[in-house]
């Protein structure tokens, strides 16, 4: 039997099972728990209603959260000469077409996020069996793919995320640190509420949101009353 730490204890004396929490409930508790030695992202987790393999029920898309996600994005652009010099001046890291393609070929790949201009899919395209599995590939569906590329470097930088849905139904998302507010916590996670419930398939039939759990990098997953996020 795995031996639990002097914190796991202090985690599981706090904890009622079966709880169903309210979101500021939830939040509290995430930041009452004890602390470990850096400072946690608080991630959400949404058991979808839907059918992954279908493709009108493949639910992604790309949400600003109004509060920032606590850490610095390094952004990658691949385009053509004409919009370089917009994609920097926006505060892209990396901007470039063949020589940043031979790059990612080469398995260098320094950034968090790459987007690309219309004009440059060309190149995107041969990039596809290393982006992808990285979750990096551009795509119009989550504004990635963008003919305003100074737009969209500005929205990377300021805590826009992607969601996309994976095999078991789930979406992934950091919704800021633990050392955030409780009110920036309440006000990221609505702002990814709002957009899955606009990205609901209108084939999706029964609930939409199943199960919702928050949690830190290092802690217990709080699942929260879903008649909060009733669609």
């Amino acid at each position: 039997m795995t031996k639990l730490s002097k914190r796991q204890r202090k985690i599981g004396t706090m904890l009622t099972t079966g709880k169903r929490y309210l979101i500021n409930e939830a939040l509290v508790m995430l930041q009452s728990i004890p602390k470990v030695a850096f400072n946690e992202s608080v991630d959400v987790a949404f058991n979808l209603g839907v059918d992954p393999r279908k493709s009108d029920q493949a639910v992604r898309g790309a949400v600003i959260l109004p509060k920032g996600t606590g850490r610095s994005v390094r952004v990658a652009v691949l385009t053509t000469p004409s919009h370089v010099e917009a994609a920097k001046q926006a505060g892209a890291d990396i901007v470039g077409l063949d020589d940043l393609a031979e790059q990612i070929k080469a398995g260098q790949i320094d950034f968090d996020m790459l987007l690309a201009t219309p004009d440059a899919m060309r190149i995107v395209g041969q990039l596809g069996a290393i982006l992808g599995p990285r979750g990096l590939m551009p795509n119009p569906k989550d504004g990635t793919v963008a003919i305003d590329i100074a737009n969209a470097v500005k929205n990377a930088k300021i805590g826009q995320v992607r969601y996309r849905i994976d095999k078991a139904g789930i979406i992934h998302s950091p919704i800021g640190k633990v050392n955030f507010s409780v009110a920036d916590l309440t006000d990221n996670l609505n702002a990814m509420i709002a957009a899955l419930k606009k990205s609901k398939p209108a084939t999706a039939k029964g609930v939409y949101f199943k199960k919702v759990t928050l949690s830190t990098t290092m802690g217990p997953g709080l699942t929260l009353d879903i008649s909060q996020l009733e669609v």
